[in-house]
């Protein structure tokens, strides 16, 4: 990789719509990086969206496929929804990294810990792709047999401008309601009989825990930069940029370990 640089990298990433190619660029992305093997790069400008495949066909939320778990083709169903999640966080994780990496209200000194992060969620989110992917073909379906929502892409793209929205937004509050929602799913893929794609749902929980910590770690970091108090910011943001409402039951215990507090959320109900 003589000559290029992490953003150049990650911007490959955001370019590439085969779904395999685009986990393994950027798992590749993140290897060169913690590896040490190149530098960050000077600023690169992100595009409005990603490379996408041709499947799965995009539709409204209330048409995509019903999944009841009691039948293959709902748990296929489940875990296609799952992969398609997971195919678009990988490429909000890197635009991230493009779009945030310069900018000015992160301090220099913390700039190369900031990109580490989310290399790493990106880097994780492509294990998470590869491993449902993997499952879905196991149950002989694959990802794009399915229609899938755009829905995660339009908080990004509302959130572009803004480093502070793009983590109140993308990390804890779409990320946090996977952690409300993904034990249900484990507890109901397992009285299935579903315990493979309920194991690979564990490794993802646990993970996402991480990820959340993160968005709230530096939403906290550039709140202090700001002098803004973080849970009023917080719910400021959400308002302006998240379409939709904050639908309980919330899981606080999970929600406390990655540090989002009910006093963040629980206004927003």
């Amino acid at each position: 990789m003589s000559g290029e640089t992490l953003l150049h990298l990650a911007l490959q990433v955001l370019e590439t719509a085969e779904p395999r190619a685009k986990a393994a660029a950027a798992r590749a992305a993140a290897g060169a990086w913690t590896g040490g093997s190149v530098p960050l790069g000077g600023p690169v400008e992100a595009p409005d969206r990603p490379a996408r495949p041709e499947k799965p066909a995009c539709v409204a939320p209330g048409k995509v496929p019903r999944r009841r778990l009691n039948t293959l083709a709902g748990r296929c169903a489940l875990m296609h929804a799952i992969a398609h999640i997971e195919f678009n966080a990988i490429d909000l994780a890197f635009d991230m990294v493009v779009r945030f990496a310069h900018d000015s209200t992160l301090d220099d000194a913390r700039r190369t810990e900031f990109v580490t992060d989310w290399i790493g969620v990106g880097d994780d989110e492509a294990r998470h792709f590869e491993m449902v992917a993997d499952r879905l073909e196991a149950m002989g379906s694959h990802y794009g047999a399915l229609p899938a929502h755009d829905g995660l892409w339009d908080s990004a793209q509302a959130t572009a401008g803004a480093l502070d929205a793009r983590l109140a937004v993308a990390p804890m509050v779409l990320e946090a309601r996977g952690l409300d929602v993904t034990p249900g799913m484990i507890e109901r893929l397992t009285s299935a009989g579903d315990r493979e794609s309920a194991g690979i749902l564990r490794i993802i929980y646990e993970e996402e825990l991480g990820h959340v910590a993160a968005g709230a770690r530096w939403f906290r970091h550039l709140c202090e930069k700001s002098g803004h108090e973080p849970a009023s910011h917080f719910q400021t943001l959400v308002t302006k940029y998240f379409r939709g409402r904050l639908k309980p039951p919330f899981n606080t215990d999970a929600r406390m370990r990655a540090d989002l507090p009910a006093d963040f959320y629980g206004p927003l109900v």
